[in-house]
């Protein structure tokens, strides 16, 4: 697999290294053993933390309700568990 995916009991924990205020919100590579994740929202209230659970749950095609940050609120370094999708299948949607 890759260091920045791994398959736990509860279900997918994805470590990201969030890079907020970007033109756009796009997977970026990885960078510190994360997966790097531009998102086109300012780090004030919550805002980049919301816009990052939306676009994953649209790229991973899962319900909002599904992807949640777990750790790193605060941080641009975060854990954010998927459920309901197979680590094979994340990792196709989340590299290309």
């Amino acid at each position: 697999m890759t260091a920045w995916l791994r398959e736990t009991a509860a279900g997918l924990s994805i470590a990201i290294l969030v890079t907020p205020r970007a033109s756009r919100t796009e997977v970026a590579g990885t960078a510190e053993e994360r997966l790097r994740i531009r998102v086109a929202a300012p780090p004030v209230a919550g805002e980049a933390n919301q816009e990052l659970v939306r676009f994953l749950a649209r790229r991973l095609g899962l319900p909002r309700a599904s992807v949640t940050v777990t750790a790193g609120t605060a941080s641009r370094r975060k854990t954010v568990l998927a459920q309901g999708i197979a680590a094979q299948a994340a990792l196709l949607l989340l590299s290309t």
